[in-house]
């Protein structure tokens, strides 16, 4: 055995437990963003925007099926993007959002969101894009 091959042999090993040790993305299942069943409120109570973001990232932030990273992504939003909060899992950590697929300010009202809903929690249909997205990443405007 060469040299070479007792330096890549271990290497590869920490590779393979390194990518086994990651959720793949196809067995996190979807979770639907829930809305309403808050007495007296609207369906998802807050409006936000992504905010800044750090200039040696990606420039997005990804929008998931699940509150989970290893989740399939559904979109990149960019910086300034406004959106709905509806719900919070995981210790606050995630949010479920509502956003119109331009991303005007006015169309907001599209989504159907604003409007009080006191049924149970349902969840969102339409006509808005909906996913989930880690909190950090937005800054509270409204709500």
């Amino acid at each position: 055995m060469s040299t070479r091959s007792i330096v890549l042999l271990p290497a590869c090993v920490m590779l393979a437990v390194a990518l086994s040790a990651r959720p793949r993305v196809d067995t996190v299942k979807p979770r639907p963003v829930l809305v309403g069943g808050f007495a007296h409120a609207d369906s998802c109570t807050s409006i936000g925007t992504i905010q800044p973001l750090p200039k040696k990232g990606d420039g997005f932030v990804s929008v998931r099926i699940a509150p989970d990273v290893g989740a399939r992504e559904l979109d990149r939003l960019k910086p300034g993007r406004p959106l709905w909060l509806c719900r919070t899992v995981r210790q606050s950590k995630w949010v479920g959002v509502v956003y119109p697929e331009q991303s005007e300010e006015d169309r907001m009202a599209e989504c159907g969101v604003s409007e009080n809903a006191h049924d149970k929690p349902t969840p969102y249909s339409g006509p808005c894009r909906s996913g989930w997205i880690v909190r950090y990443y937005i800054e509270l405007s409204a709500g």
